[in-house]
């Protein structure tokens, strides 16, 4: 068998990063003309020029495509708390960075809470992905600095349980509830879980 032309390889994944570009272009024009409700496969294959079996065969469904639409924003969000300035990044105290993570996540749900909805809501488990998982563990290091003799594991879940992207939007579409005000909560939160004794 003959060997495939040179840069053969390179250029077929060259090709396949421009058409997720189209795609995640096609896709991200529709839900800002038309709301997450328009964004059907068969509408987003049109529009970027490719079939609906590539688009299938590429996301999987409505809920991998909302995915791939977030996970920009979330890549840069991750960064920031990773890597970025004080207090959300490293060289704060353990309560301020844990502070500014949560008000962070509230901004950074808000920003896509329709496409947020719609992914965590694909199956039961839906929310439970790598994402929740980083955000989960970078809490409960937090917490552990913040409270060594609690259940750092099981706190980072019971603050993060407000967020739930159907939750939120349900507050803040139906409950007249603010986002300054869900900051506010979470502060609370966070207050009780300083001031709750060990042991």
């Amino acid at each position: 068998m003959d060997a495939p032309p040179a840069g053969k390889g390179p250029r077929e994944r060259a090709d396949a990063a421009r058409n997720r570009a189209r795609i995640l272009a096609a896709a991200a024009r529709i839900v800002a003309a038309h709301g997450v409700e328009g964004l059907a496969m068969a509408d987003v294959a049109a529009a970027a020029g490719v079939g609906v079996g590539t688009l299938y065969r590429r996301f999987g469904d409505r809920s991998g495509l909302a995915y791939a639409l977030i996970d920009e924003r979330e890549r840069e969000f991750q960064a920031a708390f990773i890597e970025g300035p004080a207090p959300l990044g490293p060289g704060a105290s353990g309560t301020a960075r844990i502070r500014a993570f949560l008000h962070a996540l509230v901004d950074r749900t808000v920003a896509q809470l329709d496409l947020l909805v719609m992914a965590e809501t694909a199956s039961p488990l839906a929310r439970f992905g790598a994402a929740y998982d980083l955000h989960h563990s970078h809490l409960a290091m937090l917490i552990a600095q913040v409270k060594p003799d609690g259940d750092a594991y099981y706190l980072a879940d019971a603050l993060l349980a407000p967020l739930a992207a159907p939750l939120l939007a349900h507050r803040l579409r139906t409950g007249g509830v603010t986002v300054e005000r869900v900051k506010a909560g979470l502060d609370d939160l966070l207050s009780g879980l300083e001031a709750a004794p060990t042991g």
